[in-house]
């Protein structure tokens, strides 16, 4: 009875003193562990800044090198689990899982560094990487669940991975977006669709303005107004939505407006009228070949005895198109190599539309809208010069104006 007591109590004695030594080693690993934290981020942070290399500036403002400090006192811990030799296996069974958390936590942080970096380079617009690095992260997290659970259980990791066969459809319905949005990603780089920095139109998403960042799950693009739309990846691939890089890259941006004339005002030329349009120096080549092409028609129609009405005469609103497709097409703010046309359009209840159709030398948005506004403030000013009046809707004025009369 007495040797089993004398036995007992040896036992508690030599477990308390190695839980006391297993204590003492726990707080000097953390000591070392916010020493050497403390000393080495200032040393990595001086080296940072005074290399070239930029990928190391994203691995520290990742915390790269911070989130890998842990692995010292738990090293330490698991080497002194013999201290408490009770304990050992469970004391080496938390370390084995925050080893794994440890490592998973800097994998990501460092895949995350490499995104960034990669967005840095030219080829990041053309070739974007952050939804596939997405997918790593994921798949490492996924990784580093299954290897904790097996420690726990004592079972391989591949026997876990083995048995999800058996939740494929749960497991589809779970990461049901990320498995579209991965294929999206492949689908958008291999046919080349969009760009960071491509002005995009997605109505549906009211989006209108710069993509500035694709991800796995979602596509950002910053409006005009400056708030940002969120669309979901594969919704570029189901959906149609308008990318106008075609136009930046050539350098040209379209003019496609009309101005409605009133139809009371359209009406032959006058004896008056052409002589005062032969002043005016974009016309003066073309009310010439104009007359003897009418001249030469009209000797045919009287030769054959045809009836007046048969003979041709020029008209206001087609000398108006043909002054404004020259005066547009002189201009040097617009493209000689582009079309570049005033045509008519089909008339409709509030008139005829002269259509200005043409491209910019620039595809600057506040430029481009000056030239455009340039333009048809000489049109509709000049206009009445040709005695054509510009159609719009009577306003509270113009009743005004039709009561007091």
């Amino acid at each position: 009875m007495l040797d089993s007591v004398l036995q007992d109590t040896g036992q508690l004695l030599s477990s308390e003193k190695g839980l006391l030594g297993f204590m003492a080693l726990v707080a000097v690993a953390l000591l070392i562990y916010f020493i050497s934290r403390r000393l080495l981020l200032r040393l990595f942070s001086s080296l940072v800044k005074r290399t070239r290399i930029k990928f190391d500036d994203f691995l520290f403002e990742h915390r790269v090198f911070e989130r890998i400090f842990p692995l010292i006192p738990v090293l330490i811990i698991s080497a002194g689990r013999a201290l408490w030799p009770n304990r050992a296996e469970a004391i080496q069974l938390i370390a084995n899982i925050l080893i794994v958390i440890i490592l998973s936590r800097t994998l990501t942080a460092f895949m995350r560094s490499l995104s960034d970096y990669y967005a840095t380079l030219p080829a990041a617009k053309t070739h974007p990487i952050k939804g596939y690095v997405q997918v790593v992260n994921l798949v490492i997290y996924i990784l580093a669940v299954l290897v904790a659970i097996g420690l726990l259980t004592g079972r391989s990791p591949w026997e876990l991975i083995a048995g999800l066969g058996a939740l494929t459809a749960v497991l589809l319905l779970i990461f049901r977006n990320t498995i579209l949005g991965l294929v999206a990603s492949v689908q958008i780089a291999g046919n080349d669709m969009i760009h960071v920095g491509d002005w995009v139109e997605m109505p549906k998403f009211g989006a209108d303005g710069d993509v500035i960042d694709i991800a796995l799950h979602t596509v950002q693009v910053q409006n005009w107004d400056k708030t940002i739309s969120y669309i979901p990846t594969y919704k570029l691939i189901e959906e149609s939505f308008k990318n106008w890089r075609g136009m930046a890259d050539s350098g040209a941006r379209r003019i496609k407006r009309s101005l409605v004339i009133d139809m009371n005002s359209i009406a032959f030329v006058t004896p008056e009228q052409l002589e005062r349009f032969r002043d005016i120096h974009l016309l003066q080549d073309y009310i010439r070949e104009k007359e003897r092409e009418i001249e030469a028609w009209n000797a045919r129609e009287r030769e054959a005895g045809r009836h007046p009405l048969n003979q041709r005469r020029m008209t206001n609103v087609g000398t108006f198109r043909i002054y404004a497709e020259r005066y547009v097409s002189t201009r040097a703010d617009i493209r000689s190599d582009l079309t570049c046309m005033v045509r008519q359009l089909t008339p409709t209840p509030d008139g005829l539309p002269l259509e200005v159709y043409a491209f910019t030398s620039t595809v600057e948005w506040i430029r481009y809208e000056h030239i455009q506004a340039d333009i048809f403030d000489h049109l509709l000013s000049i206009a009445g010069a040709f005695d054509l009046c510009i159609f719009q809707h009577p306003a509270g004025a113009d009743f005004r104006q039709i009561t007091r009369g």
